[in-house]
C-alpha cells in the first residue's frame, strides 16, 4: 500500500481545484513591463517554449515547473507564483528559511510578518511601502 504525503495530497487536490487566472495574468504582465520583455522573450529566457507565457496570458494554469522557471527568470519568490497558480507552496522557499545570522532580527521579524499576508498583491504593496519609508528616512 502506497502512502501519500501531505504535499502530494495537496498537489493532487490543486489539480482538481478551480483556477482563477486573472491574478497570475496581472502579475506576469506587470513583470513583463518591468523587464521590458515580450512574452516570447521572457519565456525563452526562462527556459520555456516560446508560447508558454502566451498560454498563461490566455488563462491556462501553468505547471509547477513553469511557475518555478518563471519565478527564477523574474527574480521573485517561487511561492508567489505557485500560490497565484493555485498550487501548494513549498517550504523550501519560505522566508523563514533565511539564516538569522545573515539577517538582523528586526528585519527577519518584518519579513516573517509580511510573509503572513495571504494576498500577493497586498504583500507587494506593504513591502514597497516599507522600502519607500526606509529609503526616505535613511537615504
Amino acid at each position: 500500500m502506497k502512502m501519500r504525503t501531505d504535499a502530494a495530497i495537496a498537489r493532487i487536490e490543486a489539480i482538481h481545484a478551480d483556477y482563477a487566472a486573472q491574478p497570475f495574468i496581472d502579475r506576469i504582465k506587470e513583470l513583463l513591463i518591468r523587464k521590458n520583455e515580450s512574452y516570447r522573450e521572457a519565456g525563452l529566457r526562462a527556459g520555456l517554449d516560446h508560447q508558454a507565457i502566451r498560454r498563461v496570458l490566455d488563462g491556462k494554469r501553468p505547471t509547477m515547473t513553469t511557475c518555478l522557471l518563471l519565478a527564477d527568470h523574474f527574480e521573485v519568490n517561487p511561492n508567489e507564483f505557485l500560490a497565484l497558480a493555485g498550487w501548494p507552496t513549498m517550504r523550501i522557499f519560505d522566508v523563514s528559511n533565511v539564516s538569522e545570522q545573515k539577517v538582523p532580527p528586526e528585519a527577519a521579524e518584518v519579513a516573517l510578518t509580511i510573509a503572513q499576508i495571504a494576498d500577493p498583491q497586498k504583500r507587494r504593496e506593504v513591502s514597497k511601502a516599507i522600502v519607500a519609508l526606509v529609503k526616505q528616512y535613511f537615504p
